[in-house]
């Protein structure tokens, strides 16, 4: 059965990409950019730069998501020292290979009322069919902390 509807009738219930998605495609776009810049460098200063790119953002940000960001890289960094930060869509990411395993979303980026810390299919957390990716964060208390450490050490396996 077919619609009766006209393309035009069929999209104007859709409004496209929030203003913060078109954001988020716009700094991919700029981060691809600067990868491919880097080029010639040595692998050390791309993962210099790359860091240096993170703890940017993370100073860009506000003050609670910030705190939380700059605890989240240093944990992960701590507990997972093979993962190289880069920026991902305009978050602090952690990867393996070039592929994203962890990454953080401030609270700001899509208008939310919490942060978040994401991990991607490369992460080893698969738990029975069914298991937690994303984890709000609203403060990082101690436990809050040893349970991301022990995320992040299970995600790199």
């Amino acid at each position: 059965m077919s619609s009766t509807k006209s393309p035009a009738e069929k999209s104007e219930n859709y409004s496209g990409f929030t203003a913060e998605e078109r954001a988020a495609m716009k700094e991919h776009a700029q981060e691809q950019k600067k990868t491919a810049a880097r080029r010639g460098a040595s692998k050390a200063e791309k993962e210099a730069a790359a860091e240096q790119d993170v703890l940017a953002k993370i100073a860009e940000m506000p003050e609670a998501d910030r705190v939380l960001a700059e605890r989240v890289h240093e944990i992960v960094k701590a507990a997972a020292p093979g993962l190289a930060p880069k920026l991902w869509y305009g978050m602090p990411a952690y990867a393996r290979d070039g592929k994203v395993v962890c990454f953080f979303q401030s609270a700001e980026k899509f208008k939310s009322r919490y942060a978040t810390l994401g991990f991607s299919d490369q992460a080893a957390l698969d738990e029975g069919t069914m298991w937690p990716t994303v984890f709000a964060l609203k403060e990082l208390t101690a436990a809050d902390e040893q349970l991301v450490r022990m995320l992040v050490t299970k995600a790199v396996g």
